[in-house]
């Protein structure tokens, strides 16, 4: 490739553990982790640590650089990164100051390939546009899209012409990118509906899953402890969903949904386990005692990391019935536990989840399809762990870091090597 250590910029406007543990936070996490662990030199431009807890360890790695770019968030643009009108001001600010910190890196020569995530590189983008930056190679990866809408709903085309500033932003990033990431073959289509980039400068390299450190993980606290710690009956059977307890996570469908079942099968058993905190909670717990669902749904908060796969090895089943979804590393982490899944045809969720081979698949806001999803899935309780390893084999294939980091190396080398 070349005779020098390979120096990746890696522009994000978080990352775990310093800013939360969201999926772009997660993602960014485990890119840097596995391309330190291959001898790759990372400079990280990200907004400034908010979270003390384990930062200054993850900061003193071994071929890690940073560098922090102020977010200052608008009065009453709400918690940073969360609210549309955050995401229309200080994001595209921040991407513009954090691409010109890319920029003087770029122009100083000591970067080899600029890796954006989301609007957070709008300066450099600008910068390679007006050609001021030479010929460094670009990679964009837009995650999931949310800014372009996911729906025909009232409220996701509100949603999408309140974000059309940010949407110039994103598309201005993908038109200076010598390379742009779909991270699923399900992601192709809206990549190339909403972006100015045609089909040969995409290329699909997942989100991934560290599934060695999953198993590690799983290894300190038993799914039994974890039931017992809870007051769950072992006997019953666990439906778990994991994610930000907000509207667009479709959780107030999974109530309607679950509330149907005694109508349709008389004495079904289940008990339904949260795993999140969010904006929606107060409503969705107000949603499940009015359907009556009390003795039958556990709000648990969020977990520690090893408290949430002894949580995965507890559940029977994974339900995630979102009603947008960029890639979902929390439906990764449950096929890794070998759970089944019931999920929305959604994003890139299609590349995961197969009906009849590791789970079932319904259209988002569904609640007859989905009710009946679930009454099959405890019907056929025999099926089950059958599905839940054909999942784990799918991720081990295709989703797993050990795979995926391979190709990103392959990506970069292709620049470096062709343009």
């Amino acid at each position: 490739m070349m005779s020098r250590r390979l120096h990746v910029a890696v522009v994000a406007r978080a990352v775990s553990p310093l800013h939360g543990i969201g999926g772009l936070e997660r993602s960014v996490d485990e890119l840097i982790h596995h391309l330190l662990a291959t001898d790759v030199e990372i400079t990280l431009i990200t907004k400034p640590p908010e979270h003390g807890v384990g930062a200054h360890d993850w900061l003193e790695r071994e071929g890690l650089h940073t560098r922090f770019v102020p977010y200052r968030t608008f009065p009453f643009a709400g918690r940073r990164g969360t609210t549309v009108l955050d995401r229309i001001t200080a994001y595209p600010i921040f991407g513009w100051r954090a691409g010109c910190s890319v920029r003087q890196l770029v122009q100083e020569g000591h970067i080899h390939v600029v890796h954006g995530h989301g609007a957070s590189a709008f300066g450099y983008a600008v910068a390679r546009c007006q050609d001021r930056v030479g010929t460094v190679p670009f990679v964009f990866n837009p995650h999931g899209l949310e800014e372009f809408g996911s729906d025909n709903s009232v409220s996701s085309q509100f949603k999408s012409v309140a974000y059309k500033p940010l949407q110039s932003v994103v598309r201005r990033c993908a038109l200076a990118a010598d390379r742009v990431i779909a991270t699923d073959d399900a992601l192709l289509g809206p990549v190339l509906r909403h972006l100015p980039v045609t089909e040969s400068v995409i290329r699909v390299v997942p989100n991934a899953v560290d599934v060695r450190r999953i198993d590690r993980a799983s290894g300190f606290l038993t799914g039994n402890e974890f039931s017992a710690s809870y007051g769950l009956d072992q006997d019953v059977p666990v439906l778990l969903s994991v994610g930000r307890i907000e509207q667009n996570k479709g959780f107030q469908i999974l109530a309607e949904a679950l509330s149907r079942l005694d109508g349709c099968q008389p004495g079904i058993r289940w008990h339904w386990v949260i795993v999140g905190m969010g904006s929606y909670e107060t409503k969705l717990r107000k949603l499940v005692r009015r359907l009556s669902l009390t003795d039958r749904v556990t709000f648990v908060g969020q977990l520690k990391e090893q408290e949430l796969h002894a949580c995965y090895q507890a559940s029977t089943l994974f339900i995630h019935p979102t009603l947008y979804e960029g890639s979902s590393l929390v439906t990764l982490e449950a096929m890794t536990h070998a759970l089944p899944v019931i999920a929305t045809r959604v994003g890139g969720l299609p590349d995961k989840v197969k009906s009849g081979v590791n789970g079932w698949l319904v259209n988002p806001g569904d609640v007859v399809s989905l009710s009946q999803a679930v009454g099959n899935a405890l019907f056929q309780r025999d099926r089950l762990a059958d599905m839940g390893r054909a999942g784990r084999a799918i991720v081990e294939r295709k989703f797993a870091w050990s795979a995926v980091v391979q190709q990103l190396l392959g990506l970069y080398d292709e620049l470096l090597t062709h343009g």
